[in-house]
């Protein structure tokens, strides 16, 4: 075995034993481009060295996709075919496990099309079925895969090895241990993520270069990291993860702020993204590239307009360590703090699964077919924790963690 094959194999093994924790037993479905074939295999491999009794494979091809965009009536751009929808309810029903492989091998391939068909060329019954089954019915992880396009759009060059080399580092595989050094990662960030449920911040401030924004944090929703519980299994479901999180109050976020990497999304990049808050829900959207795209993603349902998450990183995590932007939001979302328009994290508020999602927005947590995070931090951003009372308490400065 070369040792790009040894890595390989111990990348998925990283990702199917420590990222989904796949039980013996379990069906695991994984998506992929048709160019991240050859870690499918690997992981599959590792699946079922793992006791899979089954791994489905669902490959996507973008070209494909963009003959969608291109030439399907006005009304068929948003078609969900009832069996990709069912495939996801299925491993909910079975108590499967999904690993997601990101790393787009052409992030602006569809960045000459019309912006709205692209913004309405959303499989939107899929994407809810996605989000219903990481709202705590399975055990997932999201990891990337390393390729020629990709590394393309990060180098300007098909530098496959240089990619590789930083997203080893990224996640922990260039250590002696990776299983350990994940162990301790992940205690690292849970500790943050405590510190920051003692203190009960009633609003969180940012300030910095195009950004003065206020962020409700909801009375009842607490800090996580890293490691999430689903269906009865530990699992981390993004790797790299250098974040602590929580859902807001959807109902109280005022100001405006500048994105500070760009956003791969819908095939395309969005770059120099501003939005403006009032009354929690974005008013006003611009970009300098992709923002008719933005724009008809923001406007995709009545949630896609308001956050439900928002998360916190220091300027020192392993992603920021390599100086990348990545333009894959697993990776620069884990350089950066950022924010998500759209659905929530519902593990973070402990009763927020047990209601309807009708019920859930009349509490302040947000309901919605999106999730879509996109990066706002610097070393020139400052985060305060402010109290009910008014104190304003320093989080980040200068990209220093200081709480």
């Amino acid at each position: 075995m070369s040792a790009a094959e040894d890595r390989l194999r111990k990348y998925a093994e990283l990702a199917v034993n420590v990222g989904v924790n796949l039980q013996p037993g379990q069906v695991l479905g994984v998506n992929a481009f048709v160019e991240h074939a050859p870690f499918a295999r690997a992981i599959a491999r590792a699946a079922y060295e793992a006791g899979a009794s089954f791994v489905d494979v669902a490959y996507a091809d973008q070209h494909v996709r963009r003959a969608h965009i291109a030439n399907a009536a006005e009304d068929q751009l948003g078609y969900s075919p009832p069996w990709a929808v069912e495939r996801y309810d299925e491993l909910g029903r079975i108590g499967g496990a999904l690993l997601a492989i990101s790393g787009n091998p052409e992030p602006e391939l569809f960045s000459d099309l019309d912006g709205e068909r692209v913004g309405k060329a959303r499989m939107k019954k899929v994407a809810e079925a996605s989000l219903r089954l990481s709202d705590g019915l399975c055990n997932w992880s999201i990891v990337a895969y390393p390729n020629e396009g990709w590394a393309q759009t990060v180098f300007d060059e098909p530098d496959v090895e240089r990619l590789w080399e930083a997203v080893a580092h990224a996640v922990r595989l260039d250590t002696d241990d990776p299983v350990t050094a994940w162990r301790e990662h992940i205690s690292r960030l849970q500790a943050r993520a405590a510190a920051l449920n003692e203190r009960r911040f009633d609003h969180l401030r940012y300030r910095g270069p195009g950004t003065d924004l206020m962020i409700g944090l909801h009375p009842e929703s607490a800090w996580q990291a890293a490691l999430d519980h689903s269906n009865g299994i530990d699992h981390v479901a993004n790797m790299p993860t250098e974040e602590v999180f929580t859902t807001p109050d959807s109902r109280r976020v005022e100001g405006h702020v500048r994105s500070t990497l760009p956003l791969q999304l819908q095939g395309n990049i969005v770059r120099d993204l501003e939005i403006r808050f009032e009354a929690g829900r974005a008013v006003e959207v611009k970009a300098g590239s992709g923002e008719d795209v933005m724009r008809t993603h923001v406007a995709i349902d009545d949630g896609a307009a308001r956050l439900g998450e928002v998360a916190l990183v220091d300027g020192h995590s392993a992603v920021g360590e390599t100086g990348l932007v990545f333009y894959d939001t697993l990776y620069d979302e884990n350089a950066s703090s950022h924010i998500a328009l759209g659905a929530p994290i519902l593990q973070a508020v402990e009763w927020a699964g047990e209601l309807t999602p009708e019920e859930r927005v009349e509490k302040g947590v947000n309901h919605s077919s999106i999730h879509t995070d996109f990066m706002i931090g610097s070393n020139e951003l400052e985060v305060d924790g402010v109290t009910a009372s008014g104190e304003a308490v320093p989080i980040l400065r200068a990209g220093d963690w200081l709480l």
